[in-house]
């Protein structure tokens, strides 16, 4: 068993024994449990399939409302006379023709009911993760979930209702689902050994982009049958697993291995010996001028916001144009909306497996691994937003430049995306949810400001201005990161 030097820097540190420098000593780490179903495996699978599940929520109405809506009530008044837009082609024959629709929401209605979501979901990022910090990530983020797929459940029902109904709904799920990510930071701090962190954060947060991916084109297919009505299927189904998930989730998450009956005592020992304790006697409150006036949490916060710009984009604009500029017919769409989603989460998997091995081996620093990993996780998606421009009217090019490329999105789970537990391992919940919050603030600008750029002007050098505009957004915020992020627990991490 390896014994820690003392002596090393805060970033040639191996990041163990309790995250903390001061507390490296002559301490020897007992070594891991050999049993094949590790509790942390247990909680990463489970953490993994609530943010599939809560994603599959949140973007199954991106699909549902063209159903939804009556498109024979607001016409499409294409400009045939417009040269500044891709050749159309042949289309394949189409199996699925969109139903009627039983609500006349107009594009601007549409947006509001789209956007709603973002409005709840601001607002409880920041209190979920410090109430994970308080009371426990599991029951915060359980709550989340199951309160989320309640409210799925019971959408068809609001929409039936009315329109202002249906926005209250729409409000509801996201301030549900707000507090997911930080609690589930706040239980990453307590259970991942930091040579583990990079990995499982890409298997658990990825659970997103899976959520995306199984979401779409399931949620098509459902709104193309005609059993009650066909779109309310998409709402029934994946809120009735996420109420089925819990169950699970209860019975088999504990907040820390301390609590957890069932552990293996070996690995018990290692994750304790490696990560900061919980200690619920001792809660000092978050020393928030401290935190707000830190460079390294501006560093994450602006870096995070640059991603989430493009990030939005792609997920918003992306279906509109695939359909618009490149004239996808409604099955391509739907299928390959997805590919950038699909390729981002197997290559997150990847490059985090790899940057831990780095890490581990002593290759990279930890402030080094996460400057790297940053800059691939914010130059691959701006590459394939200048990529899909190159591409023009190349449909199978566009493709490979977003999916191809775009899958190096995935390396932000070994930079930027463990940094606040590094930063303050008893505050990860609540710094996380600061970071998310203001991304997620930033994401929900971006699709408005496409929107002003192209309404009216469906041009292909239009919306080459809106992929330059992410791609420089997004380097730029990296930029940032590069010249004040860190990897050492901050002073005030102790507590005000």
């Amino acid at each position: 068993m390896e014994v820690l030097d003392p002596t090393v820097t805060h970033d040639d540190a191996p990041l163990c024994v309790n995250d903390s420098l001061e507390k490296v000593t002559l301490r020897q780490i007992p070594s891991d449990t050999k049993s094949s179903v590790k509790a942390r495996h247990v909680l990463g699978f489970l953490g993994f399939l609530g943010f599939a599940l809560v994603y599959a929520m949140r973007v199954n109405l991106s699909v549902a409302i063209v159903s939804m809506v009556n498109q024979t009530a607001f016409p499409d008044n294409d400009n045939e006379t417009n040269t500044d837009v891709c050749p159309k082609v042949i289309p394949v024959n189409e199996t699925f023709i969109p139903s009627p629709g039983e609500f006349n929401w107009d594009e601007k209605t549409q947006g509001v009911i789209l956007g709603s979501f973002f409005l709840g979901y601001v607002i409880t990022n920041v209190p979920g993760g410090r109430m994970a910090e308080k009371v426990g990530g599991k029951l915060v983020y359980g709550l989340g979930v199951l309160l989320t797929a309640i409210l799925t459940v019971v959408s068809p029902w609001a929409a039936y209702w009315g329109l202002p109904a249906f926005l209250v709904v729409r409000i509801a799920e996201g301030f549900t689902e707000g507090v997911t990510f930080p609690a589930m930071h706040s239980m990453l701090a307590h259970w991942v050994p930091p040579m583990e962190r990079s990995k499982f954060a890409a298997l658990v947060y990825a659970g997103s982009n899976f959520g995306t991916v199984i979401s779409l084109p399931l949620s098509g297919w459902l709104c193309s049958l005609d059993l009650w009505g066909g779109w309310p299927l998409a709402f029934y189904l994946f809120g009735s697993l996420g109420i089925i998930w819990y169950i699970f989730w209860l019975f088999f998450i504990y907040d820390t291995p301390a609590q957890h009956p069932r552990i293996d005592i070996q690995e018990k020992l290692y994750i304790e010996a490696c990560v900061e304790p919980k200690n619920d006697n001792d809660d000092r409150g978050v020393p928030w001028l401290s935190v707000l006036t830190s460079g390294p949490m501006w560093a994450i916060t602006i870096t995070q916001c640059g991603q989430a710009w493009a990030f939005y984009t792609l997920l918003t604009e992306l279906p509109a144009y695939m359909d618009r500029i490149l004239h996808f017919d409604v099955q391509q769409d739907a299928l390959l909306s997805t590919l950038p989603y699909l390729s981002a989460w197997i290559m997150g998997l990847v490059i985090c497996s790899l940057a831990d091995n780095l890490l581990e081996r002593r290759v990279m620093t930890p402030l080094t691994s996460m400057k790297f990993w940053n800059t691939i996780g914010s130059l691959g998606p701006s590459l394939s937003f200048l990529g899909a421009i190159w591409a023009g009217c190349d449909r199978v090019w566009v493709m490979i430049m977003l999916a191809g490329l775009g899958s190096l999105q995935g390396a932000i789970y070994a930079g930027n995306q463990m940094n606040h537990i590094a930063l303050a391992p008893r505050y990860a919940g609540t710094l996380y949810g600061i970071t998310n919050a203001a991304s997620n603030a930033c994401g929900f600008l971006a699709p408005y400001v496409v929107g002003r750029l192209i309404a009216g002007h469906e041009t292909l050098s239009r919306w080459h201005v809106v992929f330059w505009l992410a791609a420089g957004i997004n380097m730029l915020a990296n930029c940032f990161y590069l010249l004040f992020a860190s990897a050492k627990e901050q002073p005030w991490s102790r507590g005000s």
